[in-house]
């Protein structure tokens, strides 16, 4: 009986993690390492999404050793690094919080603007009325939204399978002959985002009553089922979204900022696909949006009252939402951009490099040390390959228009 009750208590809470999985990244990861070719996309999924396994198994020990409910990164970080780590994880959570709200704003007012077909000028207007309804959402309505929160993933996981099999049927085996390993780096941010799910890493551990043994299995099955359904999505997006200079291509899509359900409906050009779009990246963005704006909303009321002694509500929303927003007005395009850096620098700061030192301050001999050098160095190469992509210092282009035209003579053959 306690055994089956154990086995219960992992699939119901890795079904959290999977909930936490699902979101913006899962819009934006076809786009992106559909430009290196399914199978570099693929292993580029395993490689990062093992890493970003290891870190969290670090943090999840962490926490599962201080046996604390109000267990919170920069005092980890604080306890290992000094004041140095306390604040370089509070800047990288800054960084990840606002990123992904903007995120959020410029990828639900692009999918509703090309799904309905309003013209480019209007984006203003439309990203100040998403804006609006979803932050009175995360505002007013957060009980309710939690819960029926098992509700919303079960539709999540409906219209995810809806979009799968329609997809299915349009696929073209053709565009999996393309492959430009050359371009996987500049993959490394949305993939690494894909697997973010790291802050719910304490309510896991205190859900499963500090048992470490629960707690790896318990993420290793949500990380699992993570990994197939975005492996089952890239799959279907590269085989319906075409490698030549359509509208709908992938590399429009790409410069354009595009989640990939957008172009996917415009050739899935049905009804029930349409509103399957529609409704599933709206709902993962709607559940990200509440989760990372309250998130965020306790990390601004915290250094408002705590550091600044600033006691004001409004302050505090005001701090939460006016950045994300002027930054979405200003630059309405930023969609994948803004992911490249949440993920590329924030994400891979905060649970990449410090958990890897973390590791290494505890493993400094033998076959471990080894082990914590290789992720220390793999997620380092991932920030300076962002960041000198940002910074005009490097520059990894995809190759696609050199494939487009064997894929178009593989069509007529």
């Amino acid at each position: 009986m306690k055994q089956q009750s154990s086995l219960m208590a992992v699939l119901t809470i890795s079904f959290l993690v999977v909930g936490n999985l699902i979101g913006v990244g899962i819009l934006a990861l076809p786009i992106n390492t559909g430009l290196a070719g399914l199978i570099p996309a693929l292993g580029g999924m395993i490689v990062l999404g093992g890493a970003m396994f290891f870190t969290a198994l670090v943090l999840a020990r962490e926490a599962v050793e201080s046996r604390k409910e109000n267990f919170n990164l920069p005092s980890l970080y604080q306890q290992y690094l000094g004041s140095a780590g306390k604040w370089v994880a509070i800047f990288a959570n800054m960084l990840i919080l606002y990123g992904l709200l903007v995120a959020y704003l410029t990828g639900g007012a692009s999918i509703l603007a090309n799904l309905f077909h309003i013209p480019t000028e209007y984006n203003w207007l439309l990203t100040l009325i998403f804006f609006f309804i979803i932050t009175w959402v995360a505002l007013m309505n957060v009980g309710l939204i939690l819960k029926y929160n098992s509700l919303i993933m079960i539709c999540l996981l409906v219209f995810f399978i809806l979009m799968v099999t329609m997809g299915e049927s349009h696929v073209k085996i053709e565009h999996y002959a393309f492959s430009d390993w050359g371009f996987l780096p500049a993959t490394a941010p949305i993939i690494v985002t894909a697997f973010h799910f790291h802050n719910i890493i304490p309510t896991i551990c205190t859900s499963l009553k500090w048992n470490f043994s629960l707690v790896w299995k318990t993420i290793f099955m949500g990380m699992l089922i993570g990994y197939a359904m975005n492996a089952l999505w890239i799959q279907t997006a590269l085989g319906v979204l075409p490698l030549d200079d359509s509208a709908t291509s992938l590399l429009t899509s790409f410069h354009k900022n595009l989640p990939a359900t957008v172009p996917m409906s415009q050739i899935i050009a049905t009804p029930l696909f349409m509103i399957a779009a529609l409704v599933f990246s709206l709902l993962a963005i709607m559940t990200s949006y509440l989760a990372n704006s309250m998130g965020l909303m306790g990390f601004i009321q915290d250094m408002t009252e705590n550091h600044l002694h600033i006691q004001s509500r409004k302050a505090v929303i005001g701090l939460t939402f006016i950045p994300p927003l002027a930054i979405a007005l200003i630059w309405p395009e930023v969609f994948l951009q803004a992911l490249n850096i949440v993920g590329g620098v924030g994400i891979v700061i905060l649970f990449g490099i410090l958990p890897c030192i973390i590791f290494l301050k505890k493993n400094a001999a033998g076959r471990k040390k080894i082990l914590g050098v290789l992720m220390l160095l793999l997620f380092l190469g991932c920030l300076v390959c962002e960041i000198g992509q940002e910074a005009g210092l490097m520059q990894i282009k995809p190759e696609i228009e050199q494939w487009a035209p064997q894929v178009q003579h593989m069509k007529l053959n």
